[in-house]
């Protein structure tokens, strides 16, 4: 919803140029407010539903549509992500956002409209530098989310001694991403170190038996484990945006606690 619409609105309320039942029914409309752009429907609306805006999946889309749905955001003060973007389409969105940020690792273009205080911590942890791509992107999502985020590469199982160096810094997370390919082990061995969940994103990574992702995904969804989550092959998003979604949740009932006492 736009600021000044809601305004206006109470304005004419307040004023009695509007009865309650019209401004239920006003409000309700604005709510459930979906802006069609050119081959789009913005779900300017989701942000209120869900907690965040609607994040744009770049394959298949012109840029014209990707810029479309950024320019709608921004008019309604909404933070905009696009996930798998080519450097042609980021440099198409920068030069009508120039404070927008590309990740060509992640993949990612964020460009924040509105800011408040980090809220939840978030780390992300990959098994190998090849992994990285999709570690970022998880990165990249938990920071767009508004959680404290970091990433710590390449500490995969066959070196275990590079994970017990980070023991430290993961017990200061609300909760973890774990992007693994080969057999996807990390996860459980990072579960096992941690009190909060651990959500595993199995990696396209591997050799020929590791069939394109399989291998780690039936890994990591066969855990014993009891901590670790798993989404699907490659999902860097998916694994970033739960994983925010648990920080911010775990950190709210402290931040209550804090301000009571």
């Amino acid at each position: 919803m736009l600021q000044d619409s809601l305004a206006q609105l109470l304005q004419r309320w307040q004023a009695g140029d509007l009865a309650a039942d019209r401004l239920e029914h006003e409000l309700r409309s604005a709510l459930a407010m979906t802006t069609s752009t050119l081959d789009v429907r913005v779900d300017l609306d989701r942000q209120r539903r869900c907690g965040f805006p609607e994040v744009v999946y770049a394959p298949g889309k012109t840029v014209d549509t990707i810029r479309s749905v950024f320019r709608e955001q921004f008019l309604a003060g909404q933070n905009s992500l696009a996930t798998r973007m080519t450097p042609d389409q980021a440099a198409a969105v920068q030069a009508e956002f120039p404070t927008s940020v590309f990740n060509p690792v992640a993949r990612t273009i964020v460009q924040i409209n509105q800011t408040s205080p980090p809220n939840g911590r978030v780390i992300v942890v990959s098994a190998g530098t090849s992994d990285r791509p999709i570690a970022e992107e998880a990165l990249e999502t938990v920071r767009w989310m508004n959680c404290q985020a970091e990433l710590i590469l390449d500490v995969g199982v066959a070196g275990p001694q590079r994970l017990l160096a980070q023991t430290d810094r993961l017990a200061t997370a609300d909760a973890v991403v774990v992007v693994a390919g080969m057999e996807g082990a990390l996860p459980s061995v990072v579960a096992g170190w941690v009190a909060v969940p651990v959500i595993a994103v199995p990696t396209s990574v591997g050799y020929g038996a590791h069939l394109g992702g399989f291998a780690p995904l039936l890994g990591m969804l066969t855990s014993c484990a009891a901590n670790v989550a798993v989404v699907n092959i490659d999902a860097g998003f998916k694994g970033g945006y739960l994983a925010g979604l648990i920080a911010r949740q775990t950190r709210r009932p402290t931040a209550c606690l804090a301000e009571g006492s």
